[in-house]
């Protein structure tokens, strides 16, 4: 079978030039758009269900919330295994499915007996799926800081919160945000125990007053001839000084305020969990996840790009730090030694062949199975849907070592032999 392949590609020459040339430039051409990854997905398709119960032990999270949960998710179309997490106010569940069932038809199962179980925990309790991640979906942690502490920590994060993260969300392939560091800002009325008394005020006016300083409502139609438009009044707050003016109690001689019995202030959304810092200071770090199957090379390219014009209109005592940490730098060091595990190839072949036999076209064909190995080899990961990865280009990079030394030693061979039989023929 062998002699007859090797028979026939001799007998089509042209055919087998052509085809070679065709098959390594389509393969180049797919290597080339290929996602580029870390590593290979390992891990069966998981559905991840979080859900908060404020104020909520453990124990009663695990009772009231996570075994509700648990209970509909057993026995799902293509579940395998069932694994939570309970902890103080925050309920975990991971939903894992069989291998090559589509994730996102899990979620949809995921989601359909999700209302099942909302039925059964307690009042205020709304599960939600965490975003699709990859297993290695971390691919970038960006650090922010003030250079002068001009701009406090805390204002800090809520720049990062209100203006950066959505921007950053924005960008297709991005699964999620964690931002570390700082804390949630939110504006609260901090209320005057002594001012409550004096005016005769109770907490629950002042809360109550609050709530309707901060809606829109709508004032019906206009009816003006054929048209009728529509009557709204913005009540949303724009600035905090709105809210010191909203009137807690009526009165004709002199309204009661916010501002009589409370200061408004922004400050912290909740107790602080965690600490960031850069360079030994205090900061607020970003870390950037992606979605399954994006090419983090890429993926990363486009993050930098939309940082570099955020930095432009940010304070100018802040700075972003993107190489706290970043995937693709591994990848890059990866790729870098598949190119110097070809370069070295070719070396070995000019020296070997060339210098030894003087000859060459033995030294240009040894050559060309290099790039059209690799170019197969890329044709084959598009096929069965694999990655570029760390662990295939280390492969790749083993591969071209044997392949380097089967070309020389076969193409060595095979010179040799024709130079046997040519002196044979010419003896005979």
């Amino acid at each position: 079978m062998l002699n007859q392949i090797i028979a026939a590609s001799l007998r089509n020459r042209v055919i087998v030039l052509i085809a070679a040339l065709f098959v390594g430039g389509y393969g180049i051409f797919k290597a080339a758009r290929t996602p580029i990854d870390v590593l290979p997905d390992l891990n069966r398709p998981i559905v991840t269900i979080m859900t908060e119960a404020h104020g909520m032990v453990p124990e009663d999270v695990e009772r009231l919330v996570t075994w509700p949960i648990e209970q509909v998710m057993n026995g799902a179309t293509g579940v395998f295994r069932v694994r939570s997490a309970s902890g103080l106010g925050l309920s975990v569940v991971y939903v894992e499915f069989d291998w090559g069932t589509d994730i996102y038809r899990d979620r949809q199962i995921v989601t359909e007996k999700l209302q099942l179980a909302v039925a059964n925990l307690p009042p205020g309790i709304q599960p939600i799926l965490a975003p699709i991640s990859s297993i290695m979906g971390q691919i970038q942690m960006v650090g922010f800081q003030s250079e002068t502490g001009e701009t406090d920590i805390l204002e800090l994060r809520r720049i990062i919160d209100r203006d950066i993260r959505p921007r950053i969300l924005s960008l297709s392939g991005i699964a999620q945000i964690i931002t570390i560091g700082g804390q949630p800002s939110e504006l609260q009325v901090v209320v005057d125990a002594d001012k409550l008394r004096t005016f005769d005020v109770t907490l629950q006016e002042v809360a109550e007053a609050t709530r309707k300083a901060n809606i829109n409502v709508a004032g019906g139609f206009l009816n003006i001839g054929s048209k009728g438009p529509l009557v709204a009044v913005s009540g949303l707050l724009q600035e905090p000084d709105e809210l010191t003016r909203a009137v807690v109690r009526s009165d004709p001689t002199r309204p009661i305020r916010i501002d009589d019995v409370a200061d408004v202030v922004f400050g912290p959304a909740a107790i602080p969990t965690g600490t960031a810092g850069i360079g030994g200071k205090p900061g607020v770090l970003m870390v950037v996840m992606k979605q399954p199957g994006i090419d983090t090379q890429e993926l990363t390219r486009r993050v930098n790009e939309e940082l570099r014009q955020i930095q432009r209109e940010l304070p100018s005592d802040v700075v972003i730090d993107n190489a706290v940490f970043q995937q693709a730098l591994f990848i890059e060091r990866a790729i870098d030694n598949v190119l110097e595990a070809v370069r070295d190839g070719a070396v070995l072949v000019v020296i070997i062949l060339f210098l030894f036999l003087l000859n060459f076209r033995t030294t240009f064909i040894t050559l060309s199975a290099i790039p059209l190995s690799v170019a197969i080899a890329s044709l084959v990961f598009a096929a069965f849907g694999l990655t570029i990865n760390t662990m295939t280009l280390g492969g790749l990079a083993v591969a071209i070592g044997t392949l380097v030394d089967d070309a020389i030693v076969d193409v060595e061979n095979v010179f040799r032999r024709l130079h046997e039989n040519a002196r044979r023929d010419r003896k005979e």
